[in-house]
């Protein structure tokens, strides 16, 4: 069947419209085809991974489809769409709104004036307000997440958004924290250090607290390179020091946080808070050596034997245990404990993050220890 006059001129005009950049969205509609529930398509304009797509949404009676197409697939797709069961189409662009009606087999093409006067983003996310923004921030630059403008390079973005969730997780809790003069606070096995730089921004630049935080690193080569960004970045309350968390001696501890201690560290960096009577633990445990060797070791025979012969599900066992062990052991020193997954396994599969709060009541810390 030969495409209608009409049609071809209106999906010519979209193509002309993105060409000069003024297109701006198309809604079909007054759907009469034979998929069921179908009521609408909604177009707009998106960047995918540097690359110009064009984004469909699907709307059904119950539900919204999403699909994404390059330019010239998708003009087709509008083409077979407007042969295919909608009766009406809209063209919205900077210069003019063209809208495509079907009456009785026949087409009428109208131009209007222009209902929109500017672009839309073209962001593929909404844009989300960064509680650790990078304008000015020598320490972003110094770890190589952002140029000398503070715009965060392409293979640091998955860096950058870890960083402001972990973030995100901390300021709720440490906004719960008695309120102190000053506060202290501990990053077991720092690493790097991209955490506690952001930290300490957070602390000293957006809650406007005054904190002295710590990094604990055994490695010698990376507590030069954080204690040389520090300096360079003004900030002259954070500290890294180098050694392990076994032998890290301070009692004035507020807040200890270990993300991804290797094995029995983790419980190291827990023993440290708990003697410390820190206020908030945090930790986000990696390898769960330990318990997984006692398993093997023992070679249990009982009804659950088969689930255990598979390896991966003996890691899975022994993180489940190790992790709820270390929870309980938390709750019986008088913390209300928290377990759960802090970001998508995608990233990492040592995923889970285990929240302590010291609690002030007497009666709940018996009740814990029940």
């Amino acid at each position: 069947m030969n495409t209608p006059t009409k049609i071809t001129a209106f999906t010519q005009a979209i193509s002309d419209c993105l060409k000069e950049n003024t297109f701006v969205s198309i809604t079909l509609g007054n759907y009469k085809g034979n998929v069921d529930n179908l009521k609408n398509i909604y177009i707009k304009k998106t960047i995918i991974k540097a690359e110009e797509k064009l984004s469909f949404t699907y709307r059904y009676k119950t539900n919204d489809i999403v699909k994404n197409y390059g330019v010239k697939d998708a003009v087709a797709e509008i083409e077979k769409a407007l042969s295919n069961g909608f009766k009406f189409a809209s063209l919205f662009t900077t210069n003019f709104d063209l809208l495509l009606e079907e009456q009785k087999g026949n087409y009428l093409l109208k131009k209007k004036d222009a209902s929109k006067s500017t672009l839309p983003s073209l962001s593929h996310d909404n844009k989300k307000n960064h509680l650790i923004t990078t304008k000015g921030k020598t320490y972003l630059t110094e770890l190589r997440i952002t140029d000398n403008n503070g715009n965060v390079f392409k293979t640091t973005q998955d860096k950058y958004k870890q960083i402001n969730h972990y973030i995100e997780i901390l300021s709720s809790l440490l906004k719960e924290l008695p309120k102190k003069d000053s506060l202290h606070i501990v990053d077991m096995g720092s690493g790097k250090g991209y955490l506690t730089f952001a930290l300490y921004d957070y602390l000293t630049t957006v809650l406007n607290i005054n904190a002295n935080v710590t990094g604990v690193e055994f490695r010698k080569d990376l507590v030069t390179l954080c204690n040389t960004i520090a300096k360079k970045s003004n900030f002259t309350n954070l500290v890294f020091k180098e050694g392990t968390i076994e032998s890290y001696t301070n009692s004035n501890v507020d807040v200890l946080i270990a993300l991804h201690a290797c094995d029995t560290a983790t419980d190291d960096a827990i023993a440290k808070g708990i003697k410390a009577n820190a206020n908030l633990i945090v930790v986000a445990p990696c390898c769960h050596k330990q318990i997984r060797k006692e398993i093997t070791k023992s070679k249990a025979e009982n009804d659950i034997s088969f689930i255990t012969q598979h390896g991966i599900f003996l890691e899975r066992q022994a993180e489940m245990v190790t992790d709820a062990i270390r929870a309980m052991i938390l709750e019986y020193h008088g913390y209300k404990t928290k377990v759960f997954e802090f970001i998508t396994d995608a990233h990492t599969p040592k995923n889970i993050m285990i929240v302590a709060e010291k609690l002030i009541n007497p009666k709940m810390t018996a009740f814990y220890k029940k």
